[in-house]
């Protein structure tokens, strides 16, 4: 439930009805904002009566909200936010963020040539994978945790932050102290466990949509983390797992001007794994930020022909140099 109240309410009222949620067994979340103040009420399993609340001095009414995602919706956050990573801001208002790298990380000089591409042709931050989670077990498996060094290391050597990915629970603290931003991959976006810890620190995270979640699924995902505490999430479209197997998966754009309409939380697109094909990033690209992305994120690798994952997929250094000043023209062009 939210409770809403007058713009004119005053801080004693609103006091008033978090004791007064707080004696129903409830939590009361105050959620300020330039035109209103309202409370969210959580922890109910239930219909929430309301008719104690809505006789209370300062409470203009009371909306009942059904959706199993409350914190990440506009009923209980209009206003859009916007998430600082290392001084790198998604959100409305910002340039659309451009994170670029590997898929996994190789080497340290792979590391360090790819983050000075990703420099060069203007990203703002840089990606690589240290665990990677691989449909086959003899795959290339990542390296762990010299891998972070890596890729820590890269990216303070061209001034751009860091996002990897955590798979276990037990990688958490290892994975916080070398990246700046914690990447919850496809296949781990109903771990509810995994969301609950990543939850528990105040690390930005970028939550991957899983390959067959509906949007509502995606956005209870993003709930898991932000009902323990952590409000700095950036969501992401990965593609989505259809009868279609011309591309890797079917890159469904439709949820990014719709979840920009359900949700306050920023979202970006990654056309690289929802494509499959290094043809296609391109276009995708640009019709991800056409669509309204806040960002877009790909796979850059200095020599695609022999990367140990993903090569098929991953943008050369020149490719990802010209598809950035094409980029830029259309951000131009879109104001």
């Amino acid at each position: 439930m939210l409770i809403v109240m007058h713009h004119h309410a005053t801080k004693e009222q609103v006091d008033q009805i978090i004791a007064a949620v707080e004696l129903m067994g409830l939590t009361a979340e105050p959620i300020p904002g330039s035109l209103r103040t309202a409370i969210g009420v959580l922890g109910n399993q239930g219909y929430v009566d309301d008719s104690t609340i809505r006789t209370l001095p300062g409470v203009r009414e009371t909306i009942h909200v059904s959706k199993p995602y409350k914190m990440v919706s506009r009923d209980f956050h209009p206003e859009s936010s916007v998430i600082d990573v290392s001084g790198v801001k998604f959100g409305d208002g910002q340039v659309p963020v451009i994170i670029a790298g590997p898929c996994s990380i190789e080497t340290e000089e792979q590391m360090f040539v790819a983050a000075k591409e990703v420099k060069a042709g203007g990203g703002q931050m840089l990606r690589g994978g240290a665990f990677k989670p691989r449909t086959g077990p003899h795959s290339f498996q990542g390296l762990g945790l010299e891998g972070l060094k890596f890729l820590q290391r890269a990216g303070q050597s061209q001034g751009l932050p860091v996002v990897t990915e955590v798979m276990r629970i037990e990688q958490l603290d290892t994975v916080c102290q070398y990246a700046d931003m914690l990447q919850i991959g496809a296949r781990n976006m109903q771990n509810f466990d995994l969301l609950k810890e990543v939850g528990k620190t105040r690390h930005p995270v970028l939550l991957k949509r899983g390959m067959s979640a509906t949007i509502e699924e995606f956005l209870a995902a993003a709930e898991y983390i932000i009902a323990e505490g952590n409000p700095n999430i950036v969501l992401c479209e990965r593609g989505i797992r259809t009868f279609e197997k011309t591309t890797r998966n079917t890159l469904d754009l439709s949820v990014v001007p719709l979840i920009r309409e359900m949700s306050h939380l920023p979202i970006i697109v990654d056309p690289s794994h929802a494509t499959g094909k290094r043809m296609l990033v391109p276009v995708m690209s640009k019709a991800a930020l056409v669509a309204g992305a806040h960002g877009v994120m790909m796979e850059v690798h200095p020599n695609p022909a022999i990367a140990l994952c993903d090569g098929a997929q991953s943008l050369s250094g020149q490719e990802f140099t010209e598809l950035m000043k094409e980029l830029g023209k259309l951000l131009e062009f879109l104001n």
